[in-house]
């Protein structure tokens, strides 16, 4: 069930980048110009974590390689 509503639709390398990213970003909340728009990686940080991007299960869109039957 969990499958259809998340599915794992990310490469990878993307994932890694996602989560690099949404680290850098979630660091501003803490050091360099302490902003709240820091707050805005942990976005990019849960999807990366998770494995599946919520814009790409709406449309039909991934970077995951194609399974073997």
């Amino acid at each position: 069930m969990a499958s259809n509503i998340l599915p794992t639709n990310e490469h990878m390398a993307e994932r890694v980048i996602r989560v690099v990213f949404g680290l850098c970003i979630l660091s501003l909340v803490f050091v360099g110009p302490k902003t709240r728009f820091g707050y805005l990686g942990i976005i990019p940080l849960l999807t990366g974590l998770i494995g599946s991007c919520p814009l790409y299960t709406l449309f039909g869109f991934s970077t995951c390689p194609k399974k073997q039957p």
